[in-house]
């Protein structure tokens, strides 16, 4: 069944059977077939064997996977198109390629820039969200630290300013759902009070913050009523030392004590697995991976933008043309929960930090466990080392990947 209106998403409403090891969010994963009617979760059979099934022998199952659909927070693009600064045209296009990959629950990132400039591209990218293109917007600054902005333009970051944030928030018409701010700058009482107010996350990043006063932030947002995160834990901000712990070890305490969700870039170029793996084990409740990703995901290595700035990819690494900070990723959700499967980790455990562990930290009750009688959000490989989906079934819609040569 295709349905189709002009500017919104194609849907072609699922109708058969999926047959392979599944995984629901929730139970073990376990052999068994999902019956889809239109779109829908109709029925879920598990196979004669299932009770059987050995859920610690994933790893060697060598038929189709089946996953709740990825949610990623924290992307700037693809396939070409930049959400900072992109067409709508080009947004959309970059939606469907994570979308096409896996990840059916999407929120597009902005990059520090000029008020009127934030206002304008937060109210287009509202538009896609109405569209169902996305599922919601990620203010990344302006309101960070000029000497943590990473690969963000020194010349747009400004002090805290609840005005323009409240400007931005009615922009976003319910769909800003996070924003990225330093703790150390100014008003920041004020911007967890508008977070609070009208729901949308506070993620505490891009800060040369030390640990008592990240510390002493998140205590102030909780009591404000503020969901807190980290933005892409490790980057931009103070590396630990055993005398000086830094902002990282307070969010990484934090996030342990189940206070605070942690974004983790786990593409093994802005993290090593190693320190990924440490994450996880300190906070495996509260820890996620985000892509980060930037236009060029999806797309050969040469030259691109992030926002303003000149960003030139090699090897599959983003680096700012001038200076070669990490200017962004480039890999998908799909490709980070094949590294941690390769790394030996369950596919609960991995499906948990690609989907279950920030659905629940987000408090998105609607998404991230797969039962009958809901509309379907699932991933489905072919097998269960392989880091490319073979079909995507986005609120009820199926999609199969685009495969061009980079």
């Amino acid at each position: 069944m295709m349905v189709h209106s002009d500017n919104q998403v194609p849907r072609d409403l699922f109708n058969g059977d999926i047959t392979g090891l599944f995984y629901d969010g929730v139970n073990p994963p376990r052999p068994a077939t999902l019956t889809l009617v239109n779109g829908v979760i109709d029925a879920i059979v598990d196979a004669d064997d299932a009770a059987d099934y050995d859920a610690s022998t994933a790893a060697r199952w060598d038929g189709p996977l089946i996953v709740p659909g990825f949610i990623d927070v924290h992307n700037h693009g693809g396939a070409g198109g930049g959400f900072p600064t992109g067409t709508a045209d080009e947004c959309r296009a970059a939606a469907m390629y994570h979308r096409e990959r896996g990840s059916t629950t999407l929120w597009a990132s902005l990059v520090s820039a000029p008020g009127e400039e934030l206002i304008a591209q937060t109210s287009m990218l509202a538009d896609l969200a109405r569209q169902g293109y996305i599922s919601g917007v990620h203010m990344e600054g302006p309101f960070i630290s000029s000497c943590r902005c990473g690969a963000q333009n020194p010349a747009n970051i400004i002090d805290g300013d609840p005005s323009l944030f409240a400007e931005i928030i009615s922009a976003g018409e319910g769909y800003l759902k996070s924003i990225t701010f330093a703790p150390e700058t100014a008003n920041s009482e004020q911007l967890f009070e508008l977070c609070a107010q009208h729901g949308v996350i506070a993620s505490l990043g891009h800060t040369d913050a030390d640990f008592d006063t990240m510390a002493a932030a998140i205590s102030r947002g909780r009591k404000i009523g503020a969901t807190i995160t980290a933005t892409h834990l490790f980057n931009a901000m103070p590396q630990i030392h055993h005398r000086d712990p830094g902002a990282a070890a307070a969010l990484i305490s934090a996030g342990a004590r189940g206070e605070i969700g942690l974004e983790v870039i786990a593409d093994g170029t802005h993290l090593d697995d190693g320190a990924v793996d440490m994450v996880f084990n300190c906070a495996p409740n509260n820890a996620f991976g985000i892509t980060d990703a930037m236009a060029a995901a999806g797309k050969p290595d040469g030259d691109y933008v992030l926002g303003a700035l000149d960003v030139t990819v090699a090897g599959g690494v983003a680096r700012l043309t001038d200076g070669g900070a990490i200017a962004g990723g480039t890999s998908t959700l799909a490709e980070q929960f094949a590294r941690r499967i390769a790394r030996g980790a369950s596919v609960a455990h991995t499906s948990a930090f690609v989907t279950g562990n920030v659905a629940r930290v987000m408090g998105m009750d609607d998404v991230g466990t797969v039962s009958t009688g809901k509309l379907a959000d699932l991933v489905v490989f072919a097998g269960c080392s392989d880091s490319l989906p073979e079909m995507t079934i986005a609120a009820g819609s199926a999609l199969r990947p685009q495969v061009t040569a980079k």
